[in-house]
């Protein structure tokens, strides 16, 4: 059994995400992103798939990275 480091729920088909010389534990995909997954700076939507990061800070997509100040960021097309 393992028991969510987000929610606590104990759950047999929980597993381990190994990450920066951590280990941390989770019942789902919901909690380990809510967890490990970087914020947009600018609109604040978790971001899981292909984001920017400029600097330290992360954006997902472009436009918010232009709207944050950060020019040199471009979306694939």
């Amino acid at each position: 059994m393992t028991v969510c480091e987000v929610c606590g729920n104990d759950y047999a088909r929980g597993f381990e995400v190994h990450t920066d010389g951590e280990v941390h534990a989770f019942d789902s995909l919901e909690c380990a992103a809510q967890l490990l997954a970087p914020t947009c700076e600018n609109c604040k939507c978790r971001i899981l798939g292909h984001g920017m990061e400029a600097g330290g800070r992360y954006f997902c997509c472009a436009h918010c990275a232009r709207i944050r100040g950060v020019s040199e960021l471009a979306d694939s097309a």
